[in-house]
């Protein structure tokens, strides 16, 4: 995408954290952006800090089909087609998978995972659309997802989880998307000057009957740990370069790239010589008609850039 200006925007969580740094950044190019975020005093103090700007707010839980259907079709009332989409809400819960009830899993899947799901279902089709009728020229598709999307430790176990599916659904979205001239992009950053490490303060009522009690010695340690983060801003601004040039992967955070590589050579590693097995070179020579579609996705994801 190399043209913001005039374009209609829509970023969840939009009203601090990573949101509100793509949200300015988006303005400083010119798009209209609609903020979504659950909390409206949230909303209110970001359209507040952002003055004269074609800006405006719309609370929403990403968990609802049924809101985000509502809230795109008031934004794209006022402010005309959404062909930015930003899924950027998100929520944490550190504590280990096997500590961890149900009620925990269908909090972080409902924010993190279906709140990615619901954003697409719900504008995606609509970009098809008019790209499909000539209405509409491109477009981009933003996913936050998060570092813990490739480095996974025993806790925040569902978080993690979360984001390793938002980081395959971005890849997939990525290939079948490029018929339309539309980009994806999934963000990983690592440490962000946020409040995620307070979750817990919105979790739906209905999921906390099997919570465990809130540590706040350990909310404090990670809010002094948080204001050591990458400032919003300076995301917001290597998301926008990295829309323009059409990147899959957003690595905000280039403090981690020695440590990903550890990572994947960890995992060739696991590779053994075993021998062929019955059926080997038939199924080698099935998987490359695969292997070679895949490799095609990627050439042309990499000249869309």
């Amino acid at each position: 995408m190399k043209d913001f200006a005039g374009r209609t925007a829509f970023v969840t969580g939009g009203a601090n954290g990573v949101g509100i740094g793509i949200v300015r950044n988006l303005l400083e190019r010119g798009a209209k952006v609609a903020i979504a975020d659950i909390r409206q005093d949230a909303i209110d103090r970001a359209l507040q800090s952002l003055d004269n700007r074609e800006v405006m707010g719309v609370q929403l839980d990403v968990a609802s089909r049924d809101g985000f259907k509502a809230a795109a079709d008031a934004v794209e009332a006022q402010f005309g087609p959404v062909s930015i989409l930003v899924n950027n809400a998100g929520v944490n819960l550190f504590q280990p998978i096997e500590e961890s009830s149900y009620d925990d899993w269908d909090w972080l899947l409902g924010v993190n995972l279906h709140g990615v799901i619901n954003g697409v279902q719900t504008f995606v089709p609509r970009m098809v659309e008019r790209v499909k009728a000539g209405q509409q020229v491109g477009g981009h598709v933003v996913n936050t997802a998060s570092m813990a999307a490739f480095l996974a430790g025993g806790s925040p176990g569902i978080y993690n989880t979360t984001k390793y599916a938002v980081r395959g659904l971005s890849e997939s979205l990525r290939y079948s998307l490029l018929q339309y001239g539309i980009g994806v992009s999934v963000l990983c950053p690592g440490l962000v000057k946020s409040y995620i490490y307070a979750s817990d303060d919105i979790r739906p009522d209905g999921l906390k009957a099997q919570m465990k009690a809130v540590d706040t010695a350990a909310v404090e340690r990670l809010a002094g740990v948080h204001e050591f983060g990458m400032e919003p801003d300076v995301i917001g601004a290597r998301v926008i370069e990295a829309m323009e040039a059409n990147r899959l992967y957003i690595f905000s955070h280039p403090d981690h790239k020695d440590e990903l590589r550890e990572v994947f050579d960890y995992i060739l590693d696991h590779y053994q010589d075993y021998p062929k097995d019955p059926g080997f070179d038939q199924r080698v020579a099935f998987e490359k008609f695969r292997r070679d579609a895949f490799a095609d996705a990627r050439a042309r994801s990499l000249a869309a850039g």
